[in-house]
């Protein structure tokens, strides 16, 4: 496969993004307003509780058995590197540029959260489809792609609906109880105070009613490792400060509950919709005879799993229409700097497709993979993917960076036909040598 071919192939699935992406920014202009921001969010909810979930369902059900899970185990393992590393790197991102306090989590979740599926659903037929892929035959590739696809973007939603989801969330309710300490109505007002006045603790300190807030609010003069702190740190609800304010004077209450508080963040998060329906699809998959009700087209039941996919196909297009929409505002105003976005192109493109070369490398040599080139290719992409487009979804869900998360994806999306093109080549000539 030449150059060229390689470039066509990296191009058309970024090309056909950007062009939904288009076309949610004009039915959101002010020449269409038929994507209002009312619907915008109407719609992510709809994503985040019916569509998505029934994407994760079929796709799991239809495409992994258990010997299929067994033997992909590394995959998991290899999403998990790749959350760690690109966490920790946007976590140094956060330290070193600084960026205002309701943009950290975007920072964070852009640089660890990739988009595992929907891309990989694209990319890798249309890899197999050329001729002369290291590969194989353009149908066994296809079926066997998919299969890998499919299973990376179940396993991306879930590690995506717990950890980045928790991320946002924590990030936006953060933000406001930071607005809320300050007596911010205006989030400009407060990024212009926090600039002239560098600590605000002490004004904090006097108001006894605000002690309970104290606490758990990042203050502008606060270190970024704590911010990084809170970002990860279980998320305790308003009615559960309400309710533990007076034992916080007791150090084995106030541990209490925490773990309480913690406890039911992991429940909520496990629960997520996105979750469940990635649970419900391994189980259906690994399960024979659950397998046997559901998938096939002697399958008594094949009409319940005609029907998820009919509503899983849909997440795809809204999600990106819905960040075309945001796009509109975000062009014309927004508070990411360009060494932000520099930043995380670099992490994306740069530090973490070499990290994913020296993992799989040294899992190839340990005998951790197996022997197909294919699946080894695939978890080396997992490494070069741009941010997940479900990020946009739980920016529109919590109403923090909206703006700025539609910037960050139009420059990430736009590089990504330039460096998928680049480190495919790369990956190839590494896996067939």
């Amino acid at each position: 496969m030449g150059f060229v071919s390689l470039l066509v192939v990296a191009l058309m699935p970024v090309v056909e993004v950007l062009l939904v992406v288009l076309l949610g920014a004009y039915l959101a202009s002010g020449r269409c307003n038929l994507l209002t921001a009312a619907a915008r969010a109407d719609i992510n909810r709809v994503v985040y509780a019916v569509f998505t979930p029934a994407l994760m369902l079929a796709s799991l059900a239809r495409t992994v058995t258990l010997q299929d899970a067994i033997s992909w185990w590394f995959m998991p393992v290899n999403i998990g590197i790749i959350f760690l590393t690109g966490g920790v790197l946007g976590w140094v991102v956060v330290l070193l540029l600084r960026p205002p306090q309701h943009l950290r989590g975007l920072v964070v979740a852009s640089c660890s959260a990739a988009n595992f599926g929907n891309l990989l659903l694209i990319v890798i037929p249309a890899v197999c489809r050329e001729d002369g892929n290291p590969f194989g035959s353009g149908d066994v590739c296809t079926d066997r792609g998919l299969s890998y696809a499919s299973f990376s973007m179940a396993l991306g939603g879930l590690y995506i609906w717990t950890h980045t989801n928790s991320v946002m969330k924590r990030s936006s309710e953060l933000y406001r109880k930071t607005m809320i300490t300050h007596d911010v109505h205006d989030p400009k007002d407060y990024l212009v105070r926090s600039d002239e006045e560098p600590c605000r603790k002490q004004d904090a300190e006097e108001d006894d009613g605000d002690e309970e807030e104290g606490d758990v609010v990042s203050l502008p003069s606060e270190s970024s490792s704590g911010v990084h702190e809170k970002l990860l740190a279980p998320l305790p609800t308003t009615g559960d400060h309400q309710r533990s304010g007076c034992s916080n004077n007791t150090s084995g209450n106030s541990m209490w509950d925490k773990l309480k508080h913690g406890a039911h963040q992991i429940v909520e998060e496990l629960t997520a919709p996105p979750t469940v329906g990635a649970v419900l699809g391994f189980i259906v998959g690994v399960v024979p005879w659950l397998r046997s009700t559901f998938v096939g087209n002697d399958a008594p039941l094949r009409v319940v799993q005609d029907s998820l996919k009919l509503l899983g196909d849909a997440a795809v297009p809204c999600v990106t229409l819905i960040l075309g929409g945001n796009l509109t505002k975000g062009v014309r105003k927004t508070t990411v700097s360009r060494w932000v976005i520099a930043a995380i192109i670099c992490v994306r493109y740069v530090i973490l497709p070499m990290v994913g070369v020296v993992v799989i490398k040294s899992a190839r040599t340990l005998g951790f993979l197996p022997p197909d080139p294919l699946y080894q290719y695939v978890l080396m992409l997992q490494f070069a993917l741009p941010p997940a487009m479900s990020i946009g979804t739980m920016a529109q869900l919590y109403d923090v960076a909206q703006e700025e998360c539609s910037v960050i994806f139009l420059w990430t999306y736009l590089m990504a036909a330039l460096a998928l093109t680049a480190w495919s080549t790369v990956f190839m000539l590494i896996l067939a040598a």
